[in-house]
């Protein structure tokens, strides 16, 4: 701010003459209209107009209900004397509001002051909103768009011992869901931030990464863009570090309140049922359900379809939709219920898993099971991707981790194989022994080790003609669903038409358990990424 009259503090009156409270009151409106008028200065606003960009404030105001925001720290400023008289919330804008009604609290990076850049007084405000919402139970909206740590503050040993490293955030075991946006460039700070949430939106034209093309190429000597670097297409489709990308702020917001619609407000209370009953659908036979599904094993098909008759009509909410495209993961609902979705998808790779599939499937699970949603599984997989590029993408682990989240999660799980399941994937994506509250199979599934094409390679390699396909059949012959469940490796083999009224009988009966208390969820103690 130019002006000091709203950060000084009045002329002291005369002993003779004290100020009334509304004298006082009327300062105190004046001074804080003035900071959310002005924020860094007209010029910087001016400079934001000019580019069609708008202020933390107005996206805070877009995102969340008309006139529900109630702003805390408005008087906050630089701790360095130089700069106090500038650095109006010293670069963080935050406060309380409301989202569909429900209690949120909300902060952002102010470019007007210092690019956003994080400084202790600023990073302080962040962290004692992270304790309000972990005390209180309510959920946390970050909206990214820092220029990373502000030098000079940070350079010298006092500067960087004093700014926080979020522990708040970084400790908070999924007591409360964290979402974050990413606005604009975001270095540092809001970049941490990001990685950190349960959900990661993207808006085009944004960058996010932890330091920016100018440290690049002072510290190496290259040079990269903005996009190249770190925007939208290179985390929906390559790094995988945001679960949405989308192309303007307003798609943005949508995205938070669809995603936050799903969710409790906290860990220790139940996730909303959707309460219009309209919006459920009906749970009557469907018979054309199992004609989305090819018997012939190795033709494709996109399990989305299926998956838009089976959920609640438009309820599937797709995260991470451009990286691991062999794997289906988000959230839905089944007759209002909210439920986490992995799916196999044939369309691409035949479905079989590699690794950034098994680390979207196990960010899923971390986030169901934190918040005590039960999470259904759709198989139609021939197994897990083999190859050199596969291996060394860290498959071993990557899979090993998503059967250790599989055999550590406590929120329900359901499973369902549309039509194969072979190999370690089989118990990968949720099958016999694994913890399944109920493991079902349509009548023409296919389960074993091995896709009886591959198989009689193994067996019989020299096999040709007549005595393949008669080896093949024999061997189809022992993967069907009776085997299975003649030994109770599943619950039920059911008319495909009859998987959605299963599947919300189910849930409906699960809504009645007890759950495990948030501090028995082992996966809500995992990292967010």
């Amino acid at each position: 701010m130019t002006d000091r009259a709203a950060a000084e503090p009045a002329a002291a009156p005369s002993a003779a003459e004290p100020p009334s409270q509304t004298a006082l009151a009327a300062d105190l409106h004046a001074r804080a209209a003035r900071i959310r008028a002005e924020m860094g200065g007209l010029d910087k606003l001016e400079r934001l107009r000019t580019r069609g960009q708008r202020t933390v404030r107005e996206r805070i105001d877009e995102l969340v209900d008309p006139g529900s925001f109630r702003e805390l720290g408005t008087f906050t400023r630089s701790k360095r004397p130089e700069d106090r008289f500038d650095t109006p919330g010293d670069g963080k804008i935050s406060g309380q509001a409301r989202i569909d009604g429900r209690p949120i609290v909300v902060f952002g990076d102010d470019v007007t002051v210092r690019q956003g850049s994080s400084s202790e007084v600023g990073s302080r405000k962040e962290e004692r909103l992270a304790h309000f919402a972990l005390r209180h139970g309510t959920p946390i909206v970050h909206l990214g768009e820092t220029g990373g740590g502000r030098i000079p503050d940070i350079l010298g040993a006092e500067g960087i011992s004093e700014v926080l490293p979020f522990p708040a955030f970084a400790g908070r075991n999924h007591r409360v869901p964290v979402a974050t946006v990413i606005v604009g460039k975001s270095f540092g700070g809001s970049s941490f931030l990001s990685a950190m949430s349960d959900f990661t939106v993207q808006v085009r034209g944004s960058c996010l990464a932890v330091t920016s093309p100018r440290v690049f190429e002072v510290a190496t000597g290259e040079r990269i863009g903005f996009e190249e670097l770190g925007g939208v297409d290179v985390h929906a489709r390559l790094t995988g570090q945001i679960d949405l990308g989308v192309d303007s702020d307003a798609e943005a917001w949508a995205a938070v309140r669809r995603w936050l619609s799903y969710l409790p407000s906290n860990a220790w209370t139940p996730a909303p049922r959707a309460a219009d009953e309209a919006e459920r659908g009906t749970l009557d036979d469907d018979p054309g359900l199992a004609e989305l599904v090819p018997l012939q094993r190795a033709r494709g098909y996109d399990m989305r379809r299926l998956l838009g008759r089976l959920l609640d009509p438009g309820s599937l909410f797709e995260l991470r939709p451009l990286i691991g495209r062999n794997l289906t993961a988000g959230l839905g609902r089944i007759d209002g219920w909210p439920i986490g979705v992995v799916a196999s998808n044939p369309m691409f790779q035949a479905g079989a898993l590699d690794g950034d599939a098994c680390e979207k499937a196990t960010r899923l699970l971390v986030l169901c099971d934190s918040f005590d949603i039960p999470v259904l599984f759709l198989q139609d997989v021939p197994g897990f991707l083999v190859g050199r590029a596969v291996e060394h993408g860290r498959l071993l682990y990557r899979a090993m981790r998503l059967r250790q989240a599989l055999t550590l999660c406590r929120c329900p799980t359901l499973t369902v194989i549309v039509r194969k399941a072979f190999g370690l994937a089989f118990k990968a994506m949720n099958g016999s022994g694994m913890g399944a509250d109920a493991i079902y199979a349509w009548p023409g599934a296919e389960i074993g080790f091995m896709d009886p094409d591959v198989a009689v390679n193994v067996v019989r390699p020299e096999a040709r003609g007549d005595e393949r396909d008669h080896l093949i059949a024999q061997l189809a012959e022992a993967t069907t669903p009776y085997d299975a469940a003649g030994v109770l490796g599943l619950d039920e083999v059911i008319d495909p038409a009859t998987t959605r009224r299963v599947l919300a009988e189910d849930l409906g009966r699960l809504a009645t358990r007890r759950p495990s208390p948030p501090e028995q969820r082992p996966l809500s103690y995992w990292a967010t990424c």
